[in-house]
C-alpha cells in the first residue's frame, strides 16, 4: 500500500487548458510536486520533477506526453506557486467550502480508509459531478481518495512556454488522466491518496 499526503489543486483557465497540481509533503518517493495538464485540444502533459516521480505518476495515471524538468512550488496561507519546465503558476486561496467544514469533522482514521471511501463513492459523485473516491488506476493498481479539508481558489495567473493562459476559470471539460476528476469548481483539497497494488 503506498499513501501520498498533502494536497491537489485543480483549476480551468479561459484559454481551455486546465491544470491539476500535486503538491505531497510525505510519499514514497519524499516530498515532491507534480503538474498534470490537459489544454484545449484534449493533450496530456505530465511535469514530474524525476525520473522515478514520472515512472510512478505516468504508471498510474494517462498522458500524451511527459516532461522531467525542476518542479519548484511552495504552499502558503495565501498562496500556491509552481514553476515547472514551460509552467508558471500563481494561484490565489480563497476560504474553506462548506463542504471542507464538513470533512474537517471526519475522524482522520475514517477518512482515508479504503473501505469507507469506497463506501461513499457514489455519494460523492452526487454531491460533486464527476468526483470519485474509489476506482481503478493505471497497472492494475487501485486508488482511494480522502479529502480532509477543501478550500476555493480565489484567483489564479498562469503562463505556458511564457503564453498567458488567461482568467481563472471551472474545470470544464473535466479532465481525463484517470478514473476521476478534479471538482468544476477551482479548488484545493488536503488529501490523502492511497494505491493499493
Amino acid at each position: 500500500m503506498d499513501r501520498f499526503r498533502g494536497y491537489i489543486a485543480g483549476l480551468g483557465t479561459s484559454s481551455g487548458t486546465r491544470l491539476v497540481v500535486g503538491h505531497w509533503l510525505e510519499s514514497p518517493l519524499g516530498p515532491f510536486t507534480d503538474v498534470m495538464a490537459e489544454d484545449d485540444a484534449g493533450v496530456r502533459t505530465l511535469l514530474a520533477p524525476s525520473e522515478a516521480a514520472a515512472e510512478y505518476v505516468g504508471g498510474t495515471y494517462r498522458f500524451d506526453r511527459t516532461v522531467v524538468t525542476p518542479v519548484d512550488a511552495v504552499l502558503s496561507r495565501d498562496a500556491l506557486r509552481v514553476a515547472a519546465g514551460p509552467l508558471r503558476l500563481e494561484a490565489v486561496l480563497g476560504p474553506v467550502t462548506f463542504l471542507g467544514r464538513v470533512l474537517e469533522h471526519v475522524p482522520a482514521p475514517l477518512a482515508v480508509a479504503p473501505w469507507w471511501l469506497k463506501l461513499i463513492n457514489p455519494v460523492a459523485g452526487l454531491l460533486v459531478p464527476g468526483v470519485r473516491t474509489a476506482g481503478s488506476a493505471g497497472g492494475g493498481r487501485r486508488e482511494f481518495y480522502g479529502v480532509r479539508s477543501l478550500r476555493s481558489l480565489a484567483a489564479a495567473t498562469a503562463a505556458w512556454d511564457g503564453n498567458n493562459l488567461g482568467r481563472l476559470r471551472p474545470v470544464e471539460p473535466p479532465v481525463k488522466f484517470g478514473f476521476s476528476s478534479v471538482p468544476a469548481a477551482p479548488q484545493i483539497v488536503a488529501v490523502t491518496t492511497t494505491i493499493l497494488p
